[in-house]
């Protein structure tokens, strides 16, 4: 796969979310959490309105749990932007987001909202606080969404199941991926750690 640029760019993103979960204790609570943090949203999602006018008449699909609303948005565009960025790994993390529908949609169903909210707030309370201990206590960093929204919140889960390819299976989107992240995640560490140093000066 050659590398691409702009939005696409694979490179430029992992770099940027990497640059601020250096720390192994930090990857690891982030592997943990960020999933279920993606998969609870979805369970709130549910409920949320249809937003397609053509699909309003439509309850459910036939597997009778699963509603073609903003939950299923939600999840199609996080699917798409991931094979967008990487084929192999994104068609991956696609269908993880394809299975956290599948199975947010079922608990949704099963739960109801009078309780799928406190299921989904304690959720993700829960998993909120681990990635700021994560950061505060392990990483000694302010999370990327601080900094970048909407790439911190876009990237987090494929950053993850990336790590987990990489330390698991050595996978690389393509050769010198990593070597040419981790230099400019080295870079980024080194500029931000000599800003901080001058600020406590």
């Amino acid at each position: 796969m050659a590398r691409r640029s702009g939005l696409l760019d694979l490179e430029k993103h992992f770099a940027f979310y990497g640059a601020y979960h250096s720390n192994p204790v930090n990857v690891f609570i982030h592997t943990l959490l960020v999933w279920p943090i993606f998969f609870t949203s979805l369970i709130l999602l549910y409920f949320a309105p249809v937003p397609f006018h053509l699909l309003s008449h439509i309850e459910a699909v036939p597997l009778g749990n699963l509603v073609l609303n903003f939950g299923f948005l939600f999840a199609l565009i996080y699917a798409l932007f991931y094979v967008l960025l990487d084929v192999k790994a994104g068609s991956l993390a696609a269908l993880l987001c394809f299975f956290c529908w599948v199975g947010a949609s079922s608990v949704a169903k099963i739960l109801g909202f009078s309780l799928a909210w406190k299921v989904v707030l304690a959720a993700q309370l829960f998993c909120w606080t681990g990635q700021f201990i994560g950061h505060g206590v392990f990483e000694k960093r302010a999370p990327a969404l601080f900094d970048n929204l909407t790439q911190a919140f876009l990237m987090a889960p494929f950053f993850v199941l990336l790590e987990v390819l990489q330390i698991v299976f050595k996978y690389e989107p393509y050769p010198g991926f990593h070597k040419r992240v981790q230099a400019k995640i080295d870079a980024d560490i080194k500029e931000w750690k000599e800003k901080e140093g001058k600020k406590n000066a």
